[in-house]
């Protein structure tokens, strides 16, 4: 065994206190878009308020109630989100299937009020 290479000594790192929780976002910016992009029933001016909240309760140092507003306005502001993209395309995906039926029913009915006339007019006489 060679021991001409200086070995590293390991040294147990101290013991401090744990490393603290990071602290709670207010998704503030995301509010801010759905209250801006007028979304259904208002979700997004409601996600406003919470974050507005979980912002100030993060500033004055109380971390739990900036955790549950936190959470409350990232559920509105999922909700809002949701609702905003699955509501319009909900909407079309109606209106594209309401015109394919409308159209398969207009063309079945064309031969219903179409008169046609025969070649000989056996009922004239």
């Amino acid at each position: 065994m060679d021991t001409s290479y200086p070995r590293e000594e390991r040294t147990t790192p101290k013991r401090g206190p744990p490393p603290a929780a990071p602290e709670p976002r207010d998704h503030l910016v995301w509010a801010i878009f759905n209250t801006l992009y007028m979304n259904f029933c208002c979700l997004g001016f409601v996600a406003l308020a919470f974050a507005v909240k979980a912002r100030d309760q993060k500033v004055s140092g109380d971390v739990e109630a900036a955790r549950h507003f936190s959470s409350k306005a990232r559920c509105y502001n999922a909700l809002a989100t949701a609702g905003s993209v699955l509501l319009p395309l909900l909407l079309g995906a109606l209106i594209v299937t309401g015109v394919i039926h409308l159209s398969k029913l207009a063309q079945e009915s064309v031969g219903f009020f179409t008169y046609q006339f025969s070649g000989s007019d056996d009922e004239d006489q």
